[in-house]
Order: structure tokens, then C-alpha cells, then sequence
């Protein structure tokens, strides 16, 4: 299988971490893609030009994060990252989905400024996108993911990863019982250190 991806994206550490957890990285070859290069190949593969990509070796190509993670899941017996209970299921796709909107929120201020003239920028848009991740922290804050490694704890790992390398970690100042979360995710999952951009 071939993943398209970046180090700094953070749905792409998302699929790395869980194929680390899942024992099956090493069937995996990592390419690096530029979703902003006219020539890359991401834009044959996903009409949408965005990563992470999995090829598949009968040609397929699965995406989003989401889709290629319950795929590496189902190749590996079902249950492990996704649960197989329904109220857990549930639970951690929300939770899922709440660190996901986080980091798409992190990544439209981020494309806001790389992607715009100063003059062009929209102050508005910038202060909706950060009051959505403010809002997701608190809750996180309140409400931090299980220890168990699953698709929640993945997700909400890598969202603070990518506000640490992004917005220098601001975060933490506020968010105490994140960065203690975050330090015993980060010293039971090697993977999490393993993926980190610099």
C-alpha cells in the first residue's frame, strides 16, 4: 500500500500512528505530497487534491483519515481501534470527529495566512475558525479521550500535536489536564514521537 502524505499534516500522522498501533507500517511506503503542486499525482488520485491518500495494491484509493484509519482497522481483524461495542463506537467517532474539526479549523487559519495577501486576509473568518478550536478545547479540556488508544484518542493527539508545531503551544498554558493527557499518550505511544514534524 502507498500513502500520500506530508509530515506537518496531521490527518496523515492520524493513519501513520494508527498503523504503527495496528502492526502494520511496515506495509505501508509513505510518499511525500504537495497538494499545492500542479504536477503532484495527490490529484489524480483524490479529485479533491487533498491527503492522506491510501493506495490500495488493486488500485483503489481510499480517503479521508477517517476512511483509510476504519480500512487499516477491518485489514486487521475489526475492533482495535475502532470498538466493536456500540456505545464505545459511537463515543470515540464522535470524539473522532471532534478533534478532526479541530484540526481542519487549525488548518484554515494556517491556509488563511499562507494562502492570502495580508490585505486580502479576513479577520472574521480567522476569529470563527479559532473560536472552534477554543470551544473544542474546553471540551477536551473537560472531557479528555479514554486512555485506550482508539480512533479518539489518535485524533485529539494529533489536533494538540499540530497546535504545538503550528501556534507553538499556545494551548497548553490553559489546558492542564490536556498536556498531562497528552504527555501519557505520548509515553505509551512510541508512534506518536515516531511521526512528529519539525
Amino acid at each position: 500500500m502507498i500513502l500520500r502524505s506530508s509530515p506537518p499534516s496531521p490527518f496523515g500522522r492520524k493513519v501513520k500512528i494508527a498503523a504503527h498501533l495496528l502492526g502494520i507500517i511496515d506495509q505501508i511506503e509513505i510518499v511525500r505530497t504537495d497538494t499545492t503542486a500542479d504536477d503532484d499525482p495527490i490529484r489524480g488520485l483524490n479529485p479533491l487534491g487533498k491527503i492522506p491518500a491510501l493506495e490500495l495494491d488493486d488500485g483503489r484509493v481510499l480517503y479521508d483519515s477517517r476512511v483509510i484509519i476504519e480500512y487499516l482497522d477491518h485489514l486487521t481483524g475489526g475492533g482495535m481501534l475502532i470498538p466493536v461495542d456500540p456505545v464505545e463506537r459511537f463515543d470515540a467517532l464522535t470524539g473522532q470527529a471532534l478533534a478532526d474539526g479541530l484540526m481542519d479549523a487549525a488548518l484554515l487559519q494556517i491556509y488563511e495566512v499562507r494562502m492570502r495577501d495580508e490585505s486580502e486576509r479576513s479577520a472574521k473568518w480567522l476569529a470563527l475558525q479559532a473560536g472552534k478550536v477554543k470551544r473544542a478545547l474546553a471540551h477536551l479540556e473537560a472531557a479528555p479521550p479514554p486512555a485506550v488508544p482508539n480512533v479518539f484518542s489518535v485524533a485529539t493527539a494529533c489536533a494538540l500535536g499540530y497546535l504545538d508545531l503550528r501556534f507553538e503551544g499556545a494551548w497548553r498554558k490553559d489546558h492542564p489536564t490536556l498536556v498531562q493527557w497528552l504527555d501519557a499518550f505520548a509515553a505509551t505511544t512510541p508512534a506518536f514521537g515516531a511521526t512528529r514534524a519539525h
